[in-house]
């Protein structure tokens, strides 16, 4: 039996000579401990491209997260960067695919936002709001419960639902005299849904905190964890606060927790979604 880290890789996009396997962060590498050393290397250094690129050039991300899903489709952090890229490039439903694949790997809720989103992005409001449902809110790390809620948020505003989608930010991260890495997402989102409720003295309100808070946020790392700005505070989140948007913490899980025909199948599709595109 063939295994997919067998394959020909004629179509792996150029890694560069100087990108090497350190260059992915170590959470991401423990990972991949059950390849290979070779392939382990090889898998490493494409999903190190694929996180350098995913904002300047998602298509080629998503390429190099395909090389990366051809040597280790069953490897949680492996599947979770191809959900991402297919995210950044639109392909909302192998987005779906991807991450549902991730959770059920991983036993994590980390890409729960982006899940809800992609059922926004296949025109499944209805769906994409009981997906944010399913999930323990209270229990999700700060930036990924922000995130979900602007998700949630949209979801309602898709379903043309304004005033829940109000309701939806209404968490607890929602503090205008306090800034961390979520916070200018998530008061413009609160200051757009003002807007369309026609509470613009509001809505301008929390559009001014949002750009006071990513002007803080844009000051250098070696200043004090804590800085007024005019009345706002910066708070440097905790690491366990922090999710990256393509790595992921690393997962306990064991490869065999997806059936190899699934994944294979899964890759597959993928290649072919982009050899189409």
């Amino acid at each position: 039996m063939h295994h997919a880290s067998d394959r020909p890789r004629n179509d792996d996009p150029i890694v560069p000579d100087d990108v090497t396997g350190r260059d992915l962060f170590g959470p991401a590498r423990n990972e991949l401990k059950t390849l290979s050393k070779e392939n382990a290397e090889e898998v490493a250094r494409h999903l190190a491209m694929a996180s350098r690129l995913i904002e300047e050039d998602p298509e080629l991300a998503h390429k190099h997260a395909l090389a990366a899903s051809r040597r280790a489709g069953r490897i949680a952090i492996v599947r979770e960067t191809l959900g991402i890229t297919a995210y950044a490039t639109g392909d909302f439903a192998l987005a779906l695919r991807e991450l549902r694949t991730f959770r059920r790997i991983s036993g994590k809720d980390d890409q729960i936002a982006l899940m809800v989103d992609s059922e926004r992005g296949v025109g499944r409001p209805d769906r994409a709001l009981e997906a944010g449902r399913s999930v323990d809110r209270a229990a999700l790390p700060s930036a990924v419960r922000v995130a979900l809620a602007i998700a949630m948020s949209g979801a309602r505003l898709d379903q043309g639902e304004v005033e829940l989608a109000l309701g939806e930010l209404q968490i607890p991260e929602l503090d205008p005299n306090r800034a961390f890495e979520w916070s200018p997402a998530l008061f413009s989102a609160q200051a757009a849904v003002l807007e369309d409720l026609g509470r613009t003295d509001e809505a301008a309100y929390w559009q001014e905190r949002a750009e006071v808070a990513a002007d803080a946020l844009g000051l250098s790392d070696d200043d004090e964890d804590e800085i007024v700005v005019e009345d706002m505070f910066i708070d440097m989140p905790d690491d366990e606060d922090e999710v990256p948007a393509v790595d992921a913490e690393s997962s306990s899980a064991s490869d065999d927790s997806v059936d190899e025909d699934e994944s294979t199948d899964a890759v597959e599709s993928a290649e072919e979604e982009s050899k189409e595109s």
